[in-house]
């Protein structure tokens, strides 16, 4: 008896295990290319239209005003405030308690496989998925590719009805790790290795205006197409295409800050995507030098 229960209990977990990797593969399969480190991270929305009635699937539309949902969003999709899941005005991130209740709320479980998209501003959607990454949940969500702009495109549904979402039950398992604090940052800065280096994510002009001694330039915009027309992702040969010409390495750290963390998000989401151990400076340029007066470069010179 104690072998058929031990059989069972195996069978049981493979099964489960078996779903899973169903679903892992086929946003593999879906991803705009599977050259990428983790494919999974991408999904289509030819993968997200098949998957809209998959009971484990949690698929969140991020903005900052409930309109902006209200007024059409992907069927079955449900609602969450940027504000429920970021802290003051500098964007910190709140309690674990926190997030785990805004996360719950609206259905995100254990066994969730969570899409995002925003209609807004795309760093949003990055900023939710970095958010699940530090609660333990990243290697479980994706971003949709394009965001609502090409389901749009693809002449796909939209909906005003707000379904009816049962509250999920969320462990973080926090991984403080990917939460570059001020010492690191200055670390780094100061004491420049090949092992680590710090990406600003903010438009040009910013950059010039001054950035934190050492830092290479990225900004978000550029690992997409078209960001105002066709916003979906870069194939992953021209990110590491991109990556490579501003100086980053395979296999160095990245620690990405921009004004306060959203920005900045983004680009440890295409790090992440790609490879590479990504850390983000959540304080970014906000604390560096409004809330702490360290000096900044101006121009583009690195130092």
């Amino acid at each position: 008896m104690e072998a058929d229960s031990v059989i069972t209990s195996l069978l049981r977990f493979l099964g489960a295990s078996a779903i899973l990797l169903f679903l892992f593969s086929s946003a593999a399969f879906a991803a705009s290319d599977s050259n990428a480190a983790h494919p999974e991270m991408i999904v289509s929305a030819q993968w997200l239209a098949e998957h809209l009635n998959d009971p484990k699937v949690v698929v969140l539309h991020v903005a900052d005003k409930r309109s902006d949902y209200d007024s059409g969003h992907i069927p079955g999709a449900r609602f969450i405030a940027l504000q429920d899941f970021i802290e003051g005005e500098d964007a910190e991130l709140p309690s674990t308690d926190k997030l785990k209740a805004a996360f719950e709320k609206v259905g995100v479980s254990d066994d969730s496989r969570v899409v995002i998209y925003t209609t807004a501003w795309y760093p949003m959607a990055g900023r939710t998925y970095y958010t699940l990454d530090y609660l333990g949940h990243g290697e479980q969500a994706a971003l949709l590719d394009g965001g609502i702009d090409e389901w749009k495109l693809e002449k796909r549904p939209l909906s005003k009805d707000e379904p009816k979402v049962a509250s999920g039950n969320f462990t973080p398992h926090v991984h403080p790790e990917v939460r570059a604090m001020m010492e690191e940052v200055k670390k780094i800065s100061e004491q420049p290795t090949k092992s680590s280096i710090l990406v600003d994510s903010r438009p040009e002009k910013r950059y010039t205006d001054g950035h934190i001694a050492g830092a290479i330039h990225v900004y978000w915009q550029e690992t997409l197409l078209d960001a105002k027309n066709k916003p979906v992702f870069l194939p992953p040969d021209k990110l590491r295409e991109l990556f490579a010409a501003r100086g980053i390495k395979p296999g160095q750290k990245l620690v990405t800050y921009c004004e306060i963390g959203l920005q900045a998000s983004h680009d440890y989401f295409i790090a992440k995507y790609l490879g590479y151990d990504a850390a983000m400076f959540d304080g970014s340029i906000h604390e560096w030098s409004h809330m702490n007066m360290l000096p900044v470069v101006q121009g583009q010179s690195l130092r």
